[in-house]
């Protein structure tokens, strides 16, 4: 993989900035070039957010994707808003808890994930986010699970170290979810 450009949108307060961070952060210590953009509308919680971040083995020119390789999406208005956007050969994760429709193009790989479900079954309701990600790391395969202990550690904040092990749990779950 040379360059990867993804793009994580949601509703503010579903931790799609933190998902990107912690992507950004596994770029980091895999020794890749790294560009983290976070978008979001003045509401905040409730309001639109998204992130976009990019992994490359090679300089970035611009932080901004427009076409992406990856499209993970948490809520059915950013799904209308990027589905077209994903370019051919992409991936597009859904959760769909949230989002009932199906994407209608063939020419990407789509991956439906209950995420919201799957959480609030496990007991930790609010890391939808993260279990996508772990689906994303699997969809990956180049590094799969390297490292996600040591990237939470470096993007949760400290007052919230507490939280490290339900992530993993998170990760884990939707990278061994049979989407």
């Amino acid at each position: 993989m040379s360059t990867m450009n993804i793009l994580i949108a949601g509703f503010g307060g579903q931790g799609v900035l933190f998902a990107g961070k912690f992507l950004a952060y596994k770029g980091l210590l895999e020794d890749r070039q790294v560009s983290w953009l976070p978008s979001y509308g003045p509401e905040m919680r409730g309001g639109t957010a998204n992130c976009n971040v990019i992994l490359s083995d090679d300089p970035i020119g611009s932080p901004i994707v427009n076409k992406p390789d990856c499209l993970i999406v948490m809520n059915k208005p950013s799904l209308d808003k990027f589905v077209d956007t994903v370019v051919p050969g992409g991936m597009i994760l859904i959760d769909s808890t949230m989002i009932d429709s199906k994407v209608e193009r063939d020419d990407v790989t789509v991956y439906y994930v209950p995420a919201s479900k799957l959480a609030g079954d496990a007991g930790f309701s609010t890391l939808a986010n993260m279990i996508l990600v772990g689906k994303l790391l699997y969809a990956m395969k180049d590094k799969g699970m390297d490292n996600v202990e040591e990237i939470l550690k470096h993007v949760i904040p400290a007052r919230k170290m507490d939280l490290l092990d339900i992530n993993k749990k998170a990760i884990q779950t939707g990278y061994d979810y049979e989407a």
